[in-house]
């Protein structure tokens, strides 16, 4: 994201962590723990408000459907969003800073989008397959094929679910997703890969089976968000009224108090599965009682990587690419300046590089693309 203090800062990504470098972390993540099993585990702030027009569409324990709906001609759309710290408003944050708004000037019509709902005691032992599963169920809500785009963690969860029912979708696009986290080194992947996993086990023991978002942002993340880092990472513009940043401001901060709690189940998976053992790209994860095989997935595919990401690098996305059977001239890839959260709320990003994505979405497939068939 940014980094007000000197140190990345992990506090919009699921394990919400601030280190100098990972075995500083490892060191620090163990005398924290004190300090994360006193008090309430509740959110205290109150959920920030939606920017875009929309209604639900369907509520289910896990997640609601947000559309966003401006017409019934096109193909639906859905945006996966992380199942994070923070909720699915990181797309639609502000006015001239919402990806739903910049995919609806572009010409898109039929707008989704997972909005996460934070674990109750009673959600603690889902884990991945639990969500994939209601994933499909949204699919199928909307009504297949769509256009699948996945963001951030929500990549992962989206490439995932694109391997395993292959003939749902018909295009597919990642952004600053991490897919194969050995591809190149991240502060979040070397953190991850140095932290033994009996602390993340801890750190759920003592949420009683939850990550606690509430918790976890008060004791990893900056107490203070600099007004200038948010200028930044917003991309906005200095000589615009002063009045319209304070209202822009607002809202980040309003977003960034916000959080989810996680299941531990799920967290505890995606820190083995995904970036401990690499599983999705070394051909070894298995979803839904199918191991997947991401080379006989051969959708087309967009995959847009932050040149800057401190979160995700960008060869962790890119390496999808041969790592899918798309054919060459059936995908697309690009690498912009900007940092991890530029992609979904910086202005300059969602004005010049979305449109060029929607203008991919509405092209018609090319007739090389076959038609995929998997046992569901």
């Amino acid at each position: 994201m940014y980094e007000p203090t000197g140190h990345p800062n992990f506090a919009f990504l699921w394990p919400a962590m601030a280190a100098a470098s990972a075995s500083e972390m490892a060191a620090t993540f163990a005398k924290q723990f004190t300090n994360l099993a006193v008090g309430t585990f509740q959110s205290v702030a109150p959920p920030p408000r939606w920017t875009t027009p929309n209604n639900i569409a369907l509520k289910l324990k896990t997640v609601q459907l947000r559309d966003f709906t401006a017409g019934k001609i096109g193909i639906p759309t859905l945006l996966c969003a992380p199942l994070a710290l923070h909720g699915a408003m990181v797309a639609d944050l502000a006015p001239d800073h919402s990806l739903v708004a910049a995919l609806q000037r572009a010409g898109l019509s039929r707008i989704f989008i997972t909005d996460w709902r934070s674990a109750t005691a009673e959600m603690r032992h889902l884990g991945i397959d639990d969500y994939l599963a209601d994933l499909n169920v949204l699919v199928d809500d909307i009504g297949p094929p769509i256009d699948l785009i996945g963001l951030c963690q929500g990549g992962w969860m989206s490439l995932i679910y694109a391997a395993r029912f292959p003939n749902k979708i018909r295009k597919l696009v990642l952004v600053a997703s991490p897919i194969d986290t050995a591809a190149a080194p991240s502060a979040l992947s070397e953190l991850a890969n140095a932290t033994p996993l009996a602390m993340f086990r801890e750190l759920v023991r003592f949420g009683d089976g939850l990550v606690p978002g509430q918790k976890v942002l008060k004791f990893w993340a900056p107490q203070s968000v600099e007004a200038d880092d948010i200028r930044k990472l917003l991309q906005f513009d200095e000589a615009t009224d002063p009045s319209a940043f304070a209202q822009l401001e607002a809202a980040f901060r309003d977003w960034y108090a916000w959080t989810l709690d996680l299941p531990g189940a799920f967290f505890l998976e995606t820190v083995e599965k995904l970036y401990k053992r690499n599983e999705l790209a070394g051909g070894n994860f298995t979803a839904l009682g199918r191991k997947i095989d991401l080379s006989a997935l051969k959708k087309p595919l967009f995959l847009l990587a932050a040149q800057d990401d401190e979160l995700v690098a960008p060869a962790q996305l890119l390496a999808a690419a041969h790592l899918m059977g798309t054919e060459p001239c059936n995908r697309r890839e690009m690498t912009v300046p900007g940092r991890h959260l530029g992609m979904f709320m910086g202005r300059r990003i969602l004005e010049n590089e979305w449109p060029e994505i929607v203008n991919w979405l509405n092209e018609a497939l090319p007739s090389a693309v076959p038609t995929q068939i998997a046992a569901e």
